[in-house]
């Protein structure tokens, strides 16, 4: 018995000095040993290789680049490069019927079986879609959507992105962009090809929201959408900045999407600020915000002649003053350089002037420029000094009057010729492809117009002492659904609308910008059977690019 006692107890005994079984358990734990060890030597090796990702050269294919920087940088699981999915082609009844079934059948079975239930959670994983040319297979757009975009992984994407030649789009949805990130993405923008124009941000709230990066005035993007980034006034002022000020102005962005944000009243009237001097935007939606009757009036306020504020009269006079020098510089002078310098120092003089008395030298200019045109026409240099300093006699207080408004004469003369010239270029292309894609024509249209006329030296009206700019007729598209518009915001779109419709009929087709050509109001705080909503549609009805198109078309069969 007491032999059978000792067995049992040397029995739990014995594996530990190093039995057979024992030997077993310690195999078994340097194999867990062994799977634990890369996971343990890939925070140094990470650390180690920070220039191997440097010393790769990309090839071009977005697939093998990617996942050998990712391998490089230390990541062991990183999103796959795929093709993007396309809707499935509409259903289409054949004879074959009777197979379809057994097809379906054999799919039902196989998504049963437990080794189908990764599949299952493939569309969740991360992955970069990828939509590629039909012919080439060049990488044209890229989709990223669910998946939070780091600083290493967006400087994966400053080596890998810039040999795609073909790149047009970039599309982030929802990925945690923070304004740092989003400042390390504009960086990336310039590396890319020259054809990436489209830039889309949306779901990806910035508590700075500093989305107005994406429009300065180096930036290539032409088209941006932010929905639902919660946009408020703040980041509005922001965009509306962006879009122009007295001093700078975007000429690349063609169309900006803003809808789904918490843009009001005041936000709205950033966004109007903007618009009053930019000539380059075509195509804005402010759907689902929260603008009323006050950011609709000054909405629809820009689009029609409004005046301008005694800042902008000043810097209108003091462009003015620059085309002249310009001018003057480039002209042999017929007179004397101690006369133009005389001249110069009282045009300086009299731009310190109230603005009364620059309201009045703006109307003399108007009344008398075509006959100071035609004086110089058609005499000599020296008699045209003459008479100037006779008509300067007859006005002693503003003798330099008449001399500053010849220069500023004929720089309006050859201000206005070339804006003609320009839009000339754009009425037919606009008006003979409306069907299509006009965004992108136009796109082109503002790439080509290099050297724009600023809106200030556009000719203008003058009211009760007031001076009034034609408007912006350059946006072709606003789009103001489900917003909180009543009847009095519909009559200020109203009024827009028919002066608007005037204009284009006293202005031939081949002569420019004739205004907007798509305004939605629907869904807003009035009843669709509204007289004034009415009269907006039927105005609109001729304007739209789809009617224009249909008379072309039965005239050319």
């Amino acid at each position: 018995m007491s032999g059978e006692a000792s067995t049992p107890g040397a029995s739990p005994r014995a594996p530990r000095p190093g039995t057979q079984k024992s030997s077993g358990t310690v195999t078994k734990k340097g194999d867990r040993g062994a799977k634990e060890k890369p996971v343990l030597v890939l925070p140094p090796v990470g650390e180690e290789e920070p220039k191997n990702p440097e010393e790769y050269q990309c090839t071009g294919v977005l697939e093998t680049d990617f996942a050998e920087l990712c391998t490089r940088s230390g990541y062991t699981d990183f999103p796959k490069v795929v093709t993007r999915p396309r809707p499935h082609p509409a259903f289409v009844p054949s004879a074959s019927m009777s197979e379809k079934p057994a097809q379906d059948d054999q799919r039902l079975s196989a998504s049963c079986s437990l080794n189908s239930l990764e599949s299952k959670y493939v569309f969740f994983r991360p992955t970069i879609q990828v939509e590629l040319e039909p012919e080439d297979k060049w990488v044209k757009e890229i989709y990223i959507r669910g998946w939070r975009v780091e600083e290493r992984i967006l400087g994966i994407f400053s080596k890998c992105l810039p040999p795609l030649s073909q790149l047009q789009a970039i599309n982030l949805w929802k990925v945690g962009l923070t304004d740092k990130t989003l400042s390390t993405f504009i960086a990336l923008l310039p590396l890319c090809a020259p054809t990436l124009r489209k830039v889309s941000l949306e779901g990806n709230p910035l508590p700075e929201q500093s989305y107005h990066k994406l429009m300065a005035a180096d930036s290539p993007i032409a088209h941006l959408s932010l929905r639902n980034n919660n946009i408020d006034d703040h980041g509005a002022q922001l965009l509306g900045q962006a879009l122009s000020t007295l001093r700078s102005c975007n000429r690349t962005l063609v169309s900006l999407n803003l809808a789904f944000n918490h843009i009001g009243d005041s936000g709205a009237g950033y966004i109007a600020d903007g618009l009053r001097l930019n000539r380059a935007l075509l195509w804005l939606s402010l759907a689902h915000n929260r603008i009323q009757d006050q950011g609709a009036l000054k909405l629809a306020e820009v689009l029609r002649p409004f005046e301008l504020t005694h800042t902008e009269v000043v810097e209108r006079r003091r462009l003015l003053l620059e085309k002249g020098t310009q001018e003057r510089s480039r002209s042999p002078s017929s007179s004397r350089p101690g006369d133009s310098k005389t001249d110069r120092e009282k045009n300086l003089l009299l731009q310190v002037n109230s603005a009364a008395l620059a309201e009045k030298t703006d109307k003399t200019q108007t009344t008398k420029t075509p006959k100071g045109l035609s004086k110089k026409k058609e005499k000599s240099g020296g008699e045209s000094v003459r008479k100037e300093e006779k008509s300067g006699s007859g006005q002693s207080p503003t003798q330099g009057t008449p001399k500053k408004e010849d220069p500023t004469k004929s720089g309006k003369g050859k201000v206005t010729i070339p804006e003609q010239k320009t839009s000339k270029g754009k009425g037919p292309k606009t008006g003979n492809k409306e069907k299509r894609s006009f965004l992108l024509e136009s796109e082109q249209l503002v790439a080509e117009a290099t050297e724009t006329v600023n809106p200030l030296l556009e000719p203008v009206e003058h009211r009760d002492g007031k001076v009034f700019v034609p408007g912006n007729k350059v946006l072709l598209h606003l789009n103001l659904l489900r917003n909180r518009i009543t009847e009095v915001g519909l009559e200020g779109f109203l009024a827009t609308v028919q002066y608007q419709a005037q204009f284009s009929k006293s202005k031939s087709p081949s002569k420019g910008p004739v205004g907007l050509l798509r305004l939605s109001l629907a869904k807003n705080c009035f009843s669709p059977q509204c007289p004034a909503y009415a009269t907006i549609q039927e105005l609109m009805l001729p304007r739209a690019p789809v009617t224009k198109a249909k008379p072309r078309e039965e005239e050319t069969t």
